[in-house]
C-alpha cells in the first residue's frame, strides 16, 4: 500500500534521524557525473542494479527497485556541477516518515568525489531496519558509483 510521505526541505539532509553516507572517487569529471544525474535518469537501471526502472518529467521521478520497492520523488536540488537531491514523496515501503537522497559532487584531481545521502525519518522498526541494512546498501551504492564511471569512461555500453 502506498503511502505519502511528510515533505521535507535540504536542510534535512543535515537533521534526520539517521543519515547513511557513501562516498567514492572516480575518474570521470563532476560535470559529466553531474549530467548523468540529472538528465540521464531513465538509465539509472544501466549502471544501478539496484533499480529495474526510472523516469523522469517536470522534475518528478518514478523509482521501482528490485524487489518490488516503488518511489515517486521530486528533484528538490539541481544545481551543477554540485549537488542533485531528491525528496520521496510517496513509497510502497512500510515506515518511512520522510525521505531525502542527496548526491554530492566534489572535484578531485581530475575526477570526482561523489557522496550520497540518504537522509531519513520513520518508525522505529524502519529505521532499525535501515540500520541494519547500511553496509548492504553501501556496497550496492559504491558498485553503482563505480559502474557509473566505467559507463562514463566508455568501458560498458
Amino acid at each position: 500500500m502506498a503511502q505519502r510521505l511528510r515533505p521535507v526541505g535540504i536542510d534535512f539532509v543535515e537533521t534526520a534521524p539517521v543519515r547513511l553516507v557513501f562516498a567514492r572517487e572516480i575518474g570521470a569529471a563532476p560535470d559529466a557525473v553531474y549530467r548523468a544525474l540529472a538528465e540521464g535518469t531513465s538509465d539509472w537501471p544501466k549502471w544501478f542494479s539496484a533499480l529495474t526502472s526510472a523516469r523522469e518529467s517536470d522534475g518528478r521521478r518514478e523509482i521501482r527497485l528490485r524487489g518490488g520497492a516503488r518511489f515517486e520523488e521530486t528533484v528538490i536540488v539541481a544545481k551543477a556541477p554540485d549537488v542533485y537531491a531528491y525528496r520521496i514523496d510517496v513509497t510502497n515501503l512500510p515506515g518511512p516518515r520522510a525521505w531525502i537522497e542527496e548526491w554530492r559532487l566534489t572535484p578531485a584531481g581530475t575526477g570526482t568525489r561523489v557522496q550520497m545521502t540518504f537522509a531519513l525519518d520513520g518508525t522505529g522498526p524502519f529505521l532499525a531496519a535501515v540500520r541494519l541494512a547500511r553496509a548492504g546498501v553501501g556496497g550496492s551504492v559504491r558498485g553503482a558509483i563505480a559502474a557509473l564511471d566505467r559507463r562514463l569512461a566508455g568501458k560498458v555500453s
